[in-house]
């Protein structure tokens, strides 16, 4: 494994304990507190991470078997979400929690593993490992956050962060394909300060147009965890500003995001 994609694993590793940290703390009555995420209580969330991150596991292993896996499924689109949340809605949450634990043990066992220069097959275009293990720490930290804000829990930010702003910034272009947009040839250039005080350069670092703040601000808009109206986030120029208005980074349809007002501005340090 090469050193990049060892420091990503190693990350993605410390997030999901993280994540672990701030589930065994919770009641079982917490478990079942509505998220933001619509219809999606914590128990969904955490089956949501388990099936997927099992999913990952697959396709890195046996690439072959699961690009047939999910043209079955796409077979049936509609039925998508609810075959991925279908086991974890009908376990126990003792059962759903050593689920996620087993399944992402078995996504880092399996990352240290992989051939760095092969291309793992998704439920989108395949992607390097490197790319693919940083897309499953996004999701970690997005689907953590939704179960940080339902129970009101702790989990403070860290330099992990980078990987998600890294991915936010990658996918400018994706926020408007998935839209049925044009994407501007306008660069913009991405300045954020880190959750340890570090200063982060992203983008074209000549671009005028700019997008400025904290990556606890940024990171939070680009997985749409927040309206940008609820941070302090600033955007100089026409493509920054229509950007950050769609910005997102995962994979599927145009998510509805969050409403301004829903939450109040994150403590900055």
């Amino acid at each position: 494994m090469s050193d990049a994609l060892d420091e990503i694993v190693n990350d993605l590793e410390a997030e999901q304990a993280a994540l672990a940290k701030v589930l065994e703390g919770l009641s079982e009555a917490d478990w079942g507190t509505q998220t933001p995420a619509e219809r999606w209580s914590v128990h969904d969330q955490v089956s949501h991470l388990a099936y997927f991150d099992e999913a990952a596991t697959r396709a890195m292993q046996d690439g072959d078997a699961f690009s047939a896996e999910v043209r079955e499924m796409m077979k049936d689109p509609g039925n998508f979400e609810a075959t991925t949340l279908k086991r974890g809605r009908s376990s126990t949450v003792g059962d759903l929690f050593d689920w996620w634990r087993s399944a992402s043990c078995g996504l880092i066992a399996a990352a240290r593993e992989v051939d760095p220069n092969v291309r793992v097959p998704w439920y989108g275009p395949a992607m390097s490992p490197a790319s693919f293990i940083t897309a499953r720490l996004m999701e970690t930290w997005a689907h953590g956050l939704d179960i940080v804000d339902a129970v009101g829990a702790e989990r403070p930010d860290t330099d992990r962060l980078h990987h998600v702003a890294f991915i936010g910034v990658r996918a400018r272009p994706y926020s408007y394909s998935v839209r049925g947009m044009q994407a501007p040839s306008t660069p913009v250039r991405v300045e954020l300060t880190s959750p340890s005080g570090k200063t982060w350069l992203l983008g074209d670092p000549d671009a005028s147009d700019v997008v400025r703040g904290t990556a606890t601000d940024f990171c939070r808009v680009a997985t749409q965890r927040r309206h940008v109206a609820d941070t302090d986030l600033e955007m100089h120029g026409e493509a920054a500003e229509e950007w950050i208005g769609i910005a997102q980074t995962f994979a599927g349809p145009p998510g509805s995001g969050r409403q301004p007002g829903e939450f109040p501005k994150e403590k900055q340090s």
